[in-house]
């Protein structure tokens, strides 16, 4: 007999990641805002006004068409800006240019990924782990049409997938596609430079389209966990807009800090970007008419720039807050944070029972403080691994909420430890 719970005609579908963590806080007297709690498991990042940004935008106008439906891959005029908004950050002085034909937009980077699954073929598509959570799902929900290829990222590579090993799996498993978050959700990783080029060289030769979830691209600090002097994102290394198989996902959710807009978009070659248009039309519909008007205005260079820079340089203040406590604690990084605002560390070396990411997660609790057990960003689409995760002992922990809050709740955490020990 199937033991798992019945909902009618519907299957049974568990909590994962940070909704989980929510939901048991919720069971504590969390709520969204309280300020008894510091989450340090958000996966959002501080929305309020921000030293040196541009002020938060406090209304959206409606005009007479906003009722109405609008193209299903967004106005010409918010694509029109997208593509310039590429075009000025990474492709200056290149001959081949992004139009408002590169570019569609969606309710939302989840939303914009639901479509790109839904538009995979028959291919072999490569992932690692650990890696964004939401992967999971949507890799099950599609995985009737392509074959899911794991690629482990390892401890002792800090977590990243060097070029040799991506080559190697590219050429002898026959990978079709490759997705990845890039900057990584949770590690904190992020290809560039050389490493970056080589893997773009290495995509167009074995004709493997590079998928790169670009949330955090401005999240970018120098190797002193300084603010880096940019974004990165691979539109900076493609040959050919048209010809270079390589979907880059973004939107306002993170580095623009509007994830209650719920406004995304994918950048690549047009005849991709009409796949993800005619897949929309069966999955969402289109999105929002008054919030790609408001967009307008968030991306305008100025405004954008005034906003990316500083958040930078309050997100490296608080990633260097997060880091050096976690270290004093005996939190251990593989690779200190080089873009996110997530810090991935392990807690081999605490007292026991903290010792294991769930453990830690129900102590943490006690305290109010919100974490993300490592084990949700393992990756493992229908459950074909089995045995235990080997990121039990690691977690996820976000300095996405301000640095007051961010700051008390590593206080709090330096409690549980001591009464653990």
């Amino acid at each position: 007999m199937d033991p798992s719970p019945r909902h009618g005609a519907f299957r049974h579908i568990p909590f994962m990641g940070v909704i989980y963590v929510v939901d048991e806080a919720h069971k504590l007297g969390f709520y969204n805002g309280h300020p008894d709690w510091c989450n340090l498991g958000q996966g959002q990042p501080e929305v309020g006004p921000m030293e040196g940004a541009p002020p938060r935008y406090a209304r959206i106008d409606m005009q007479p068409g906003d009722h109405a439906y609008g193209p299903v891959g967004g106005t010409d005029e918010l694509r029109d800006v997208i593509a310039a908004h590429y075009n000025r950050l990474y492709r200056q002085g290149k001959a081949s240019q992004y139009t408002r034909d590169n570019v569609s937009v969606a309710s939302g980077g989840r939303l914009m990924l639901k479509r790109t699954f839904a538009a995979l073929g028959a291919v072999n598509l490569g992932y690692q782990i650990p890696d964004y959570t939401a992967y999971q799902d949507l890799i099950d929900y599609h995985s009737h049409r392509f074959t899911p290829v794991l690629l482990p990222a390892r401890e002792e590579d800090g977590f990243a997938i060097p070029t040799s090993d991506f080559e190697r799996a590219v050429r002898t498993l026959g990978l079709g596609a490759f997705v990845v978050s890039n900057p990584c959700n949770p590690t904190g990783n992020v290809i560039q430079g050389d490493e970056l080029a080589t893997y773009m060289r290495i995509g167009r030769a074995h004709d493997c389209t590079l998928i790169f979830d670009e949330f955090y691209s401005h999240f970018i600090y120098d190797p002193a966990g300084g603010p880096a002097a940019g974004p990165v994102s691979a539109a900076a290394l493609v040959e050919d807009v048209e010809t270079d198989r390589v979907l880059l996902i973004d939107g306002l959710t993170k580095c623009f800090r509007y994830p209650g807009w719920r406004l995304g978009w994918a950048v690549g070659p047009t005849d991709m970007i009409q796949m993800l248009d005619r897949a929309a039309s069966a999955v969402d519909g289109g999105p929002s008419r008054p919030v790609q008007r408001a967009a307008i205005d968030v991306l305008e260079p100025g405004r954008a720039d005034q906003e990316t820079t500083a958040l930078r340089t309050m997100f490296a203040r608080k990633r260097d807050l997060m880091v050096d406590g976690l270290s004093a604690m005996g939190i251990r990084c593989a690779r200190e944070t080089e873009s996110t605002f997530y810090t991935w560390a392990s807690l081999a070396e605490l007292p026991e029972p903290l010792r294991d990411g769930h453990a830690f997660f129900r102590a943490a609790l006690q305290e109010k403080v919100m974490t993300v057990p490592g084990v949700f960003f393992d990756v493992n689409p229908g459950g074909r691994r089995t045995g235990p995760s080997p990121f039990a002992q690691w977690t996820r922990f976000s300095f996405g909420p301000d640095y007051a809050t961010v700051e008390e709740g590593l206080s709090r955490l330096r409690r549980v430890i001591q009464a653990a020990g």
